[in-house]
Formats: structure tokens, sequence, C-alpha cells
């Protein structure tokens, strides 16, 4: 007996989700198929009913991402404009954060992926220069100024320096915490300032 199509749909979903996680946690190129399968509680033969390779797979987990994180930025940027906050600083102060840090599994994944998106997939790569766009849009459409492609420079200054704070915090962070620590505190002190001066 067959599954049904909302059935198929919720496996492939269960698929995307368990890759997701293991990929964030160890990187794609770490993660092997049955690893991935016995995650997602799948056999291989149930894997390939729904992605006929792993870089099919890479490529959905990352369109999934992207867009998933995507949607937090919109509804954080809306949420600081109903609270009367600027989102531009709220955003700062939350990704350049020790819990931020820690959320792997869960963070921005422009960061979480950035070390391994150089060796993935034509659609995967394509995913996530599409997220990091999406990204840059949201952000200057939050900043204050009426020259557009200003707010546009602007943005990608500010995606650049919060995705590389962080990404360089996390490859510290257990090898020299206090440095780690710094690089966090500093960058976000330094973004503030460089927002507060424009």
């Amino acid at each position: 007996m067959g599954v049904s199509r909302q059935q198929a749909i919720e496996n492939r979903q269960s698929i995307i989700a368990a890759a997701e996680k293991l990929f964030r946690e160890r990187g794609v190129d770490a993660v092997g198929l049955t690893e991935l399968t016995k995650a997602a509680g799948f056999t291989q033969g149930g894997f390939y009913n729904h992605f006929e390779s792993k870089d099919a797979l890479v490529a959905a987990v990352m369109s999934n991402a992207m867009e998933d994180g995507k949607k937090r930025l919109v509804a954080a940027i809306e949420q600081s404009k109903a609270l009367g906050v600027d989102p531009i600083k709220r955003q700062i102060d939350w990704y350049l954060s020790p819990d931020h840090r820690r959320a792997i599994d869960s963070g921005c994944p422009v960061s979480t992926f950035a070390g391994d998106v150089r060796r993935l997939s034509a659609g995967a790569r394509k995913s996530y220069a599409e997220g990091v766009a999406s990204n840059v849009e949201c952000l200057a459409d939050a900043l204050n100024g009426a020259n557009k492609r200003e707010r546009r420079k602007k943005a990608i200054a500010v995606l650049s320096q919060l995705v590389g704070t962080l990404v360089l915090s996390r490859a510290l962070v257990d090898a020299d915490p206090d440095l780690a620590d710094e690089i966090l505190k500093d960058g976000r002190r330094q973004l503030l300032l460089d927002l507060a001066d424009s």
C-alpha cells in the first residue's frame, strides 16, 4: 500500500529537517547518507523516493534554511518596528550575542553554512546566494536614509561584519573563549558605533 501525497510531503520534510540539523552541527561533507536516513527514520531506498542524490537533498536543505532565515529576519524587523526599536541595532545585538553564537542548530543560516557553501552543488550555492541577497534587501529596507543605493551598500557592510564576526567567534570559542568573547563584544560595539556615525 502506497503513502498518501500528504504523507509523502511530510516524509520529505522530515528528511530535510533531519539533514539540516546534522549539516548545521557537523558540516555537509561530514554527514553520510546512511547517517542521514537513519536520523530521519528512513531506509536508503526510502530516501531515494524523495531525492535523486545527496546533492539534491543538500540543495533542498539550503533552500529551506535560507527561506526560513529570511522569514525570521523579516519577522524580527517587523517586531522591532512595532516595539519602536531600531531594527538594525536590535539585529546586531541579537546576532552578535553569546546565545546566537551557541545556536548553530537554529541560528542564521548565512553564518552557519558560510564555510560549507563553496564546496556544495550549484543548486545549493544558488540558494545560498539568493538567501544572502534577500538578507541584504531586508536590511537595506530597514536602514534609515532616502538613498536606496547607499542603504544597500551599508546593508552589505553590516551583513558582512555580522557574519564575519560571528563565524570567527564561533571558530575560536572552544580553543580561546576569552578571545572569542572579545571578538563578539568588540565586533558588536564597533558595528553599533559605525551605525551611529552614519
